[in-house]
């Protein structure tokens, strides 16, 4: 008891040796620590409490940590405030920055709530599995709309921050009042993020493209690995990436391989000697393609769809549960039906025909008789 005499005491007496000016400045900077100092240690025991466990509450817990360090310091102030005094133009100040701060409390908190709900939402959803066609639908819906929410969410805590500040309002009136040249400026400016963020929007609704969907894109093949606010990145077949507006699925034509389904067909083509018993290759290739781990036991078919002056074209289509399957089977097909047609019939693949011909020459039968 005696101990915490003598530290009030002491505290008392450096509060008398304070100049009566650095009063205000020096109760605002405890006031801040004085939140700090509460936000880390509610959230010590909230961290504590929610170690280990995998709840709604525990996740929003870790989640607002970060915003919450802003609203402990604001209501520290809220408090403190209306009984410090202060210079009229220092209370006006820090009035304006607290509803700044609390402006963007607000903002950073609908973000990270969006983040999380969408990221909870998506989390029992695999897109790894070969019939994926609804995780990706759900996926791709939810990833694109929580991106959409978090642009317009921040585009609108910055335009209410801005309008706090008296200047801003003023510009803001007669921009409007005016609608002219600036606001025809503005208008043009924002045209490639309104439009990115609108094209956002509509494929998450009508989905068009989805995450890991195969698409042909300028010519080239690979996968949809990630949808952007304002791009899309293509994961091309040798592992390169290409960067795509997000408007260009909207407004150029392209080619999507899973659309509905994964499943997808193949096609084989050889070109053989008119000799080949077409009825024994169509049973090979039916063997070859039904002992493949590729086929998805729907389609198998053999062909002929084209002939020559030389040979005669075999088309082989065969079905498979993905494109990256069906390329690995159209190769096997390939190449084990023409070691077949090698070992069996070797003379039924593709020859050039020639024919050789004895003329009787009168002048050169003239000539050897002269001889």
């Amino acid at each position: 008891m005696a101990e915490l005499q003598a530290v009030l005491a002491r505290i008392e007496a450096f509060a008398g040796s304070v100049p009566a000016f650095a009063v205000p400045p020096l109760v605002l900077v405890l006031t801040v620590a004085a939140g700090l100092f509460a936000h880390w240690l509610t959230f010590r025991l909230a961290l504590r409490w929610a170690e280990g466990r995998t709840g709604a509450w525990s996740s929003m817990v870790r989640k607002a940590r970060r915003p919450m360090r802003l609203a402990f310091v604001l209501a520290a102030l809220v408090l403190v405030m209306p009984r410090v005094r202060l210079p009229f133009v220092w209370n006006e100040t820090i009035q304006h920055g607290a509803l700044i701060v609390l402006i963007i409390l607000v903002g950073w908190t609908v973000v990270l709530l969006t983040d999380h709900f969408g990221e909870r939402a998506v989390r029992r959803f695999r897109i790894d599995t070969d019939d994926n066609l609804a995780a990706r639908k759900y996926v791709t819906q939810v990833r694109v709309l929580r991106r959409a929410v978090n642009i317009i969410v921040v585009i609108a805590t910055i335009g209410a921050v801005l309008l706090t500040f008296e200047s801003v309002q003023r510009y803001g009136v007669s921009l409007f009042a005016s609608a002219g040249a600036a606001g025809l400026i503005l208008g043009l400016a924002a045209r490639p993020v309104l439009a990115n963020l609108i094209a956002g929007i509509q494929i998450a609704v009508t989905q068009p493209i989805r995450i890991e969907d195969v698409v042909i894109v300028e010519g080239e093949w690979g996968w949809i690995e990630e949808i952007f606010s304002t791009y899309v990145v293509v994961r091309l077949w040798d592992w390169r990436r290409m960067v795509v507006p997000l408007s260009y699925f909207i407004e150029e034509p392209f080619q999507n391989w899973t659309r509905e389904t994964a499943s997808i067909l193949g096609a084989v083509h050889w070109h053989v000697d008119y000799t080949v018993p077409v009825d024994r290759v169509r049973e090979k290739m039916t063997e070859l393609v039904e002992n493949s781990p590729y086929w998805d036991g729907q389609a198998v078919v053999l062909q002929v769809t084209d002939t020559d002056k030389d040979t005669m074209t075999l088309r082989g289509l065969m079905s498979s549960r993905t494109a990256p399957q069906s390329w690995d089977m159209r190769c096997e097909i390939r190449e084990k039906l023409l070691a077949w047609l090698q070992a069996e019939y070797p003379e039924a693949l593709p020859r050039l025909r020639g024919e050789l011909r004895l003329q009787n020459d009168a002048h050169t039968g003239a000539r050897e008789a002269s001889a």
